[in-house]
């Protein structure tokens, strides 16, 4: 027992004096060496002769963001920053304060390295202006664009930002567009028609170009959300459009929805060499060579022949005036509901159902004001409705007309559609249809805030420029003092819209 003892002793001894006897020494911690950082990072007018005022970034978790007030390129700019290691570099090439000029129009990153070799990542994300792509109109000798019917030569450049390839200055004409958005309102509409076909903003190949102002619409969604119903329905062919901000002869002019033309082309309406495309309308819209003619049995409509250009009394013409009177008789004669004989002889059914449904739900006023109301055909084939266009009085957006409220039917009592619904088939086709585009509704409201997000700088800068906001505007039913209001207006009139339809279609 007293030798069991004595061996615990002498353990106990031996590890409080090491082991070995020797004196005790403190064992210094190891030094930690932090990462480096970067505090501070600006453009300063001193270096960097475009900018108007300095501009600081703000950085969250290690991204310094921030955006130019004006368009000034920063394509080559001069950062001023600040940072605790030895040196900054982006791309392996090293950075001086003050003195090293980047382009900016991209992500940046820095690299920070630290006297232990250690290294910190930054990025830098600075939006130019609105990030919204530029177009730069310019006409010879600044001539202004104050006709529909005569061109104004010029050129056209594009600088697309992060988003859009640059285009070069090309050769382009240009007049004004529309017809109450041309004949009420300061901010105009345009089509452009460049000397060659090129890309523009990534849309395919073309030469004509609309510049569509969106004045009405302050929410400039309308056109562009309905369109977006376009491309998820069975329609061949629904416009493409993207937003820019458009400088006229150096001067800004708003921020514009640029889009495809309707007409006929490999890249739009595919009408080959024998196709037809048609567009109902109102005679105090017609141009004085449009060739049109009358509906023989509703009396209801001028049917104007867009395209191809035809003589009156041509066979071409002769053609088209006879199908449409054959299908219109089919429609409301007897053998309305035949088969054979009846009006399905005639229409492509499915897209009259959503080219309908779209317009309905949208409630456009022009859908059943027979203007605008697009419809093609090709020889031996059968008339199709479409393609869509004309949206900035639809959800709502019209004091004129019941089409500004989210209840009841409106393109429903257009003549052809009231026919229609009297063909229970029909009607089946609609209800399914719609339980489509009930199910795609949250895609949409989820398309509304993207684009409003897109549209966060450029509402103001367009704002700022023609004071639409908190005042009346031709025709709006309601008027908002914030961009945000508007775009929530447009998103319960939808919502309210989509609810009431699905139980009227359910007590059809």
């Amino acid at each position: 027992m007293q030798f069991q003892l004595a061996i615990v002793v002498l353990a106990f001894l031996l590890a409080g004096c090491g082991g070995g006897g020797g004196s005790s020494v403190p064992v210094e911690p190891p030094v930690v060496q932090l990462p480096p950082t970067m505090s501070q990072l600006s453009f300063l007018v001193t270096e960097n002769a475009g900018l108007e005022s300095d501009l600081t970034l703000t950085e969250i978790d290690r991204v310094f963001s921030g955006r130019t007030l004006t368009n000034a390129p920063i394509n080559e700019l001069v950062a001023s920053f600040q940072h605790d290691g030895v040196s900054a570099s982006i791309d392996g090439v090293t950075q001086v304060s003050g003195t090293t000029p980047n382009n900016f129009t991209d992500l940046v990153t820095y690299r920070i390295t630290g006297s232990g070799g250690q290294t910190t990542s930054y990025q830098v994300d600075l939006t130019k202006f609105t990030n919204l792509p530029i177009v730069y109109l310019k006409t010879d000798y600044y001539a202004a664009i104050d006709s529909k019917e005569d061109y104004v030569p010029g050129d056209a450049s594009i600088v697309g930002g992060r988003n859009f390839d640059d285009l070069a200055q090309v050769e382009m004409e240009i007049r004004g567009r529309g017809n109450s958005t041309w004949g009420l309102h300061p901010k105009k509409p345009f089509q452009m028609k460049l000397s060659d076909k090129a890309e523009f903003l990534g849309m395919p190949n073309d030469k004509k170009w609309l510049f569509l102002a969106e004045y009405s619409d302050k929410t400039m969604l309308r056109n562009k959300i309905s369109f977006e119903m376009g491309y998820i329905s069975n329609l061949d062919w629904t416009p493409q459009g993207r937003f820019a901000e458009v400088y006229i002869n150096d001067e800004y002019n708003g921020t514009y929805n640029i889009t495809q033309k309707v007409e006929e082309s490999d890249n739009r309406v595919a009408l080959g060499d024998t196709g037809y495309l048609l567009e109902l309308d109102q005679l105090s819209r017609l141009d004085p060579d449009d060739v049109y003619f009358e509906s023989t049995v509703t009396d209801k409509f001028m049917i104007n022949i867009k395209e191809p250009n035809v003589d009156l009394n041509s066979s071409e013409y002769l053609y088209v005036k006879d199908l449409i009177g054959d299908f219109e008789s089919a429609m409301f004669g007897s053998s309305f509901l035949s088969n054979t004989e009846g009006y399905v002889k005639y229409i492509d059914v499915d897209s009259f159902v959503d080219w309908y449904l779209i317009s309905e739900i949208t409630k456009n006023v022009d859908s059943k004001f027979f203007s605008s109301m697009f419809l093609n055909v090709m020889p031996g084939e059968k008339i199709k409705m479409g393609p869509l266009w004309d949206f900035d009085l639809s959800f709502g957006n019209v004091d004129y007309a019941d089409s500004r409220y989210a209840e009841g039917w409106w393109v429903k009592y257009h003549p052809w559609y009231e026919r229609l619904f009297q063909d229970p088939a029909f009607v089946a086709k609609v209800k399914v249809r719609f339980a489509y585009f009930k199910d795609n509704q949250a895609f949409i409201l989820n398309k509304i805030d993207a684009y409003a997000q897109q549209l966060q700088w450029a509402q103001q800068e367009n704002d700022d420029k023609w004071q639409t906001l908190g005042v009346y505007v031709w025709p709006n039913p309601v008027i908002f003092n914030t961009y945000q209001e508007e775009v929530d207006h447009m998103k319960y009139w939808y919502i309210n819209r989509m609810d009431w339809l699905e139980a009227a279609f359910g007590n059809l």
